[in-house]
């Protein structure tokens, strides 16, 4: 069979590269084309575009790079008419799979959704055109599987979270041996995991390290993305306490004793490993105030949306200040606070379904061919 996948970010990547080894086991003679990264590209298969040359974030970024989004989307048009893919499957990143979906259901193209848009948080609208133009819609949310369902009467799969999966996964670590290789020190570490893209990199940086000199007996070490070289990052490493390593975030989560953490999937990472955090935003003043007149939802990371509370602490906007961050910071140092929140996250683990996402979903894509 041929499949056609499409992530256009870091973590679409990740998830797309599990997907696609369990595609090669359920279907020994796949050929795959994709749009992803590298961790997709060393699974096999064929990398059409890289997500670096796709990931534009805000309202306002977007229409600044519109030409470029539609050039990117004719193009992917072509590619799929020259590949004749027997499903296209979208992973995430709704803006542009979404109209890339709406074309390839009119040629009656199978259409396979991994990683629903996050139409409960905004556009619900988007609904009309999922059920229009998408197939089958593989959720990794408990919560989704109700909300497509009983809201919206449109059956989807829950196949739990294939971060569990790619955690559980990872190689035996030594720290010993991560230290030494990144030229940390021995003092406990700080993880800052500031996003992927250049925009919000470069907004949430400055102030996640403001806060250095509060902690002198901490070493903060920022995670670079895979799709940013040093040379971007460099000129934030202005202290002996700031450290940086490259692609390696899983490790350095390992060897964390507390994480400051931009909003997004990076959130239920760093609590599955078990990590303290704060989860800070700031994004540009246009792009914000748009999305607080459209988003409605109590929370903005993965974790308090999943749990339906307030197990970390979110600093938003104006409240993402460093006064904030060394106050809440300092509260993940305390052994009692640390015991509660950690516990918090075993129950979250409990409710995202256990090991084996990326293995049911390829065996449903699969037999779904087959039929």
């Amino acid at each position: 069979m041929k499949y056609y996948i499409i992530a256009g970010e870091a973590s679409g990547d990740l998830h797309g590269s599990n997907l696609m080894k369990a595609l090669y086991k359920e279907d020994p003679n796949a050929e795959i084309r994709f749009w992803g990264g590298d961790l997709m590209q060393k699974t096999g298969g064929t990398l059409v575009k890289h997500y670096r040359e796709l990931a534009f974030m805000g309202f306002i970024e977007v229409i600044f790079n519109l030409k470029t989004i539609l050039s990117n989307i004719s193009f992917c048009k072509k590619d799929i008419l020259q590949f004749k893919p027997d499903v296209l499957i979208f992973i995430d990143y709704p803006g542009f799979n979404m109209r890339i979906a709406k074309w390839a259901k009119a040629l009656n193209y199978k259409t396979h959704y991994y990683i629903s848009p996050q139409i409960w948080a905004w556009k619900e609208s988007r609904i009309t055109s999922i059920k229009h133009d998408i197939d089958k819609m593989f959720v990794i949310l408990p919560f989704e599987k109700s909300f497509y369902e009983d809201k919206h009467h449109f059956p989807v799969e829950f196949v739990g979270h294939p971060l569990i999966d790619a955690i559980h996964n990872q190689p035996p670590f030594d720290e010993v041996t991560f230290r030494k290789e990144n030229n940390l020190s021995e003092k406990p570490i700080i993880a800052i995991l500031p996003g992927s893209r250049k925009q919000e990199i470069t907004k949430m940086l400055s102030v996640m390290l403001s806060v250095v000199n509060d902690f002198k007996e901490y070493q903060f070490v920022i995670a670079g993305a895979p799709s940013q070289d040093y040379s971007f990052y460099q000129h934030f490493v202005t202290n002996d306490n700031i450290k940086f390593v490259s692609n390696k975030t899983y490790a350095l989560l390992q060897s964390s004793t507390a994480a400051l953490v931009t909003s997004g999937t990076a959130t239920l990472e760093t609590a599955l490993f078990k990590v303290p955090e704060v989860v800070c935003y700031k994004g540009s003043w246009a792009s914000y105030q748009i999305a607080k007149r459209i988003i409605t939802l109590k929370y903005i990371s993965l974790v308090n949306l999943i749990m339906d509370k307030e197990v970390v602490t979110e600093l938003i906007q104006d409240d993402c200040s460093p006064k904030r961050i060394k106050e809440e910071l300092a509260k993940l140092l305390e052994p009692n606070y640390r015991k509660t929140l950690l516990h918090s996250y075993d129950l979250l683990e409990e409710k995202l379904g256990g090991i084996g996402a990326s293995e049911k979903t390829a065996r449903l894509i699969v037999a779904d061919l087959q039929k």
